[in-house]
């Protein structure tokens, strides 16, 4: 079978935000599965315009679909901001539809509890986006996992649950993909 290609979306654009860091990581524990590619994917780099603003055939929204089109499954680096997900990511999500369909996803999330409450309301609109997701999560906390909330340091148990997370998304990976050529 054909390797399997997981992005791993960085949830928010804001300056000085850590979520480079927390995907790095994430990449390099991810990076021990030989037989999958493995690539960030930062919404920034897209230059989204907010929805319903242009004419969605604007070059960033089309670079987003087609490599959201390539992917097979995601890990999601989730922030939580007022209890929620940032608009930046919510916006990336509403940029596209059907190449979200039918994959799997992960979400490694972080804030003062976790970022549970991001995490969970992310749950709610990826099932609206026929994804499905994993349960093991991995919750990062703003005070122990990180350094005057800027230096990402994470506690060495957290290793073991992302990988636990990147096993569940392999394998529904896997799974999905037959739906997909289906």
């Amino acid at each position: 079978m054909k390797k399997l290609n997981i992005g791993i979306i960085l949830g928010s654009t804001r300056q000085g935000r850590v979520s480079p860091q927390v995907g790095k990581w994430v990449k390099e524990i991810a990076q021990q599965h030989e037989d999958v590619n493995y690539e960030i994917l930062d919404i920034v780099d897209y230059n989204l315009p907010f929805l319903g603003t242009g004419t969605g055939k604007e070059r960033g929204i089309i670079a987003w679909k087609t490599k959201l089109s390539s992917m097979d499954g995601f890990v999601f680096i989730v922030q939580e901001y007022n209890h929620s997900i940032t608009g930046a990511l919510k916006n990336a999500l509403d940029s596209a539809y059907e190449e979200w369909n039918n994959k799997a996803a992960g979400i490694v999330s972080y804030g003062s509890t976790g970022g549970a409450r991001a995490a969970e309301h992310l749950r709610g609109i990826l099932g609206e986006l026929s994804v499905a997701t994993v349960s093991a999560h991995p919750t990062l906390s703003i005070f122990t996992d990180f350094t005057k909330s800027k230096v990402f340091k994470p506690a060495d148990f957290h290793t073991n649950y992302v990988a636990k997370m990147l096993d569940q998304i392999l394998l529904w990976s896997r799974a999905l993909k037959t739906v997909r050529k289906s």
